[in-house]
């Protein structure tokens, strides 16, 4: 639980600062400090704030700007059905946790050791303290970011627009080893997201990379089948205890 709380604060204070771009674009693009607030305590979702600011700096209306957010910020709709029965929040504080469900913090949840309560609350203790400093540290970064947009010049020149990306990515990259699986679709989404950057908006080739493990998702069972039965017991396979210890490597991530 240590470990997964102190890899969750390393995160949200590393990504959090990208917030200072949020709010010196948002700012540059017309929208009040007020209103560059208010996305980063309500909306919360990088992404979509900073589609929502590029529309309205492109000339386009709210209503625009909002759907697209909108539909940026639908993963974390897939997001939260995957965390739901992990985390397994309940009453009020279930809704409260719905605002905290990010990439970010999603991606250290989900890296925890499986199993059982200690399972579970590692990926509580690392969903939380993700959340609590990557909200915090946005927040303020945005406010910052917006008070001092004119001084701060464009945010890209200091690095700031990827700090997000590059986090994520040291987060994926130990799941790249899980199988064969886990890798095509990898691959597939980082093929897809290439191909719909030249043409699509600001975060819209990561939602079409999404697409790879929906592809995944929907592979005939068989398949899944022929992979559970390289794995069963045989001769050369032996079951028990030492069978669970020659295949812990093996094992995907969940």
């Amino acid at each position: 639980m240590k470990q997964a709380a102190r890899d969750g604060i390393a995160l949200g204070l590393a990504v959090g600062t990208s917030g200072l771009a949020f709010g010196a674009a948002a700012v540059a693009s017309g929208l009040s400090v007020a209103q560059a607030c208010v996305l980063s305590l309500v909306a919360y979702t990088g992404a979509s704030q900073f589609a929502l600011a590029a529309a309205v700096a492109g000339g386009g209306n709210l209503i625009a700007g909002t759907a697209s957010a909108i539909l940026l910020g639908s993963r974390n709709g897939l997001y939260g059905l995957r965390l739901a029965g992990l985390l397994d929040f309940r009453g009020r504080f279930r809704l409260l946790a719905a605002l905290g469900v990010t990439d970010e913090s999603t991606a250290v949840a989900l890296a925890q050791p499986a199993g059982g309560r200690p399972g579970r609350a590692a990926a509580r203790a690392g969903f939380l303290a993700t959340f609590g400093s990557l909200y915090l540290t946005w927040n303020a970064g945005t406010l910052a970011g917006a008070l001092g947009a004119g001084r701060l010049g464009s945010p890209n020149t200091f690095g700031l627009d990827v700090v997000g990306p590059a986090a994520f990515l040291a987060l994926l990259w130990p799941r790249l080893r899980a199988g064969r699986t886990e890798r095509a679709v990898a691959l597939a989404g980082a093929v897809i997201a290439l191909a719909a950057t030249p043409f699509c908006p600001p975060g819209l080739p990561v939602v079409l990379a999404a697409g790879a493990a929906l592809g995944a998702a929907l592979l005939p069972s068989g398949a899944a089948g022929t992979a559970d039965a390289a794995q069963a017991p045989g001769p050369d396979r032996p079951a028990g205890p030492d069978r669970a210890a020659q295949t812990a490597d093996e094992r995907p991530c969940r």
